[in-house]
């Protein structure tokens, strides 16, 4: 992209990158300094953090011991037709500006460079390192000079070597030969923190935890309706526990994300547990979905490959909780600004948990539900039916009895289930190996007719339920695949009745679609 290093007529090129949505380009930093009454501009669509980057650029020089050039200074950001967004050119206009004053050595033309620089002349990270390292790569780029507390994350791309920088008085002196910088070395994961909540600590529910390992086997999505008090939240926060391992792609995918949000840490740049987000009641559309002038991941992408829950769901907005359906169906959301628009991924686990009623009772047998049948109606209403539509599975969670409570014999741990669940995915993976889908749940149409085949009795089962329940077509699939996971768990190749009985059952709600 015309970006070797060179100086010619005090012009000096230097490569740099840049970032769109999740995806990092290639960008050339060309500054020229000329005669002429002193003066600072950067075109190239730069926004206000970029312009900005004139007085920490000089400030920084100076703290350095670097003269800075008097004189008319022209820098451009190419190509000039996309938007630059971030601090991260600090680094390559300074270096630019310093090589063309011929102050350093100019780097080789496969060197690229990017950080915020302090007033002091230190660097400082930048978000986005991991797509751009990634974007590196594909560039045909050697080496990468990064921030070092983003030096961790960018050998996450397994491309470039990658140095570590502290300072603008040490990359001159590594440019000049005089004290060359040790390369960063690769960074290799090790095991993911626990979360440290377990089902072992869930007193009864065993018909809820049986939901949630099939949710988890197959990815599905699970509304769990009770009173307060039952559970709902606790086992919800206990899914991560069961839920399968990360590969090494799925892993890559998620930290693109938290790295475009500045999330990663250098002790641990790579997202290793998959993702598990319980926004507020309160949250906007922007925020659950992405959004803002230079748009962002929303909560929806923070939870790809993981659990998206919803606590209280009736009480979110209604208009915030329809947002979701198309990301639902598609696994991920698209933003369109002015400037153009973004794509972030969105193919996360939806769990939800809602009481019956807005005092929480009803249909339980104490009777203490005070709500009239008008007021049941209109809380469950908040709730539209193309969302439950695309609910897999509708559990029920009763009061704990006292019994259960009682017990002094330890509930099945989340290892012995995570397991399970571990051995269905192998079987998926290997049923969709060569396809792009990973788990049951987001097989399309024509693979679920191809690998949710029913027999006889299974296809008069499931004509009965649906022309009982009143199914959606949507829905009709969304229970086959549920019956595939289930077969899944039970080690079997074929779709059983006792599969898709129990597949069924997790649609007959008074809320189910």
């Amino acid at each position: 992209m015309g970006s070797e290093m060179c100086i010619r007529d005090r012009i000096c090129s230097v490569r740099t990158l840049g970032i769109s949505g999740l995806r990092g380009s290639a960008v050339t930093a060309e500054c020229f300094i000329s005669n002429g009454l002193p003066a600072f501009e950067i075109v190239g669509l730069p926004d206000a953090a970029v312009k900005e980057s004139r007085e920490r650029v000089r400030a920084a020089a100076k703290s350095s011991g670097f003269r800075f050039p008097v004189s008319r200074i022209t820098v451009n950001l190419a190509p000039a037709g996309m938007k630059k967004t971030g601090t991260l050119y600090d680094l390559p206009i300074l270096l630019g500006l310093l090589a063309a004053s011929q102050l350093v050595k100019a780097p080789e033309r496969d060197h690229a460079f990017l950080g915020e620089l302090s007033l002091e002349g230190n660097l400082r990270p930048v978000s986005g390192v991991l797509p751009m390292a990634l974007a590196a790569k594909e560039a045909g780029i050697r080496t990468l000079f990064v921030p070092a507390e983003n030096a961790a994350e960018a050998t996450l791309a397994r491309g470039p070597e990658v140095i570590p920088v502290s300072s603008i008085r040490q990359l001159a002196e590594h440019l000049n030969g005089e004290r060359p910088i040790s390369p960063e070395p690769l960074w290799t994961p090790g095991g993911g923190a626990a979360t440290g909540l377990d089902f072992q600590d869930v007193k009864g529910q065993e018909n809820v935890k049986r939901a949630l390992e099939i949710a988890a086997a197959g990815g599905h999505n699970v509304l769990l309706i009770g009173p307060p008090g039952s559970g709902k939240s606790m086992l919800s926060k206990r899914l991560p526990s069961i839920l399968p391992d990360m590969t090494w792609e799925e892993s890559l995918e998620v930290s693109k994300v938290y790295s475009v949000l500045g999330l990663l840490t250098r002790q641990e740049p790579l997202v290793q547990r998959r993702p598990f987000r319980s926004p507020h009641h309160t949250i906007s559309s922007a925020g659950l979905a992405g959004g803002g002038s230079n748009p962002r991941p929303g909560e929806i992408s923070m939870a790809h490959k993981g659990v998206l829950f919803l606590d209280e769901l009736p009480e979110f907005k209604k208009d915030t909780l329809d947002m979701m359906r198309q990301p639902l169906e598609d696994g991920q959301v698209t933003i369109s600004r002015v400037s153009g628009a973004v794509t972030y991924p969105s193919e996360f686990m939806l769990v939800c948990a809602m009481n019956p009623c807005k005092c929480g009772w009803y249909g339980d047998p104490s009777g203490r539900c005070i709500c009239s049948q008008a007021a049941v109606e209109a809380y469950q209403s908040r709730i539209s039916g193309p969302l439950l539509d695309r609910i897999d599975l509708i559990v029920e969670v009763p009061a704990v009895q006292y019994e259960d409570l009682r017990r002094k014999d330890p509930a099945e741990a989340s290892e012995t289930i995570r397991q399970r669940v571990n051995a269905a995915r192998d079987r998926q993976h290997q049923r969709f190996q060569q396809a792009t889908v990973q788990c049951n749940a987001r097989m399309s149409p024509a693979q679920t007719q191809l690998f949710c085949t029913l027999d006889d009795g299974c296809a008069r089962l499931m004509k009965a339920a649906f022309q009982s329940m009143g199914l959606t077509a949507r829905s009709y699939d969304r229970i086959l695949r549920v019956a595939r996971t289930i077969a899944d768990l039970d080690g079997s190749a074929e779709i059983q009745p006792q599969h898709l009985a129990e597949a069924i059952q997790y649609r007959t709600s008074n809320l189910g679609a």
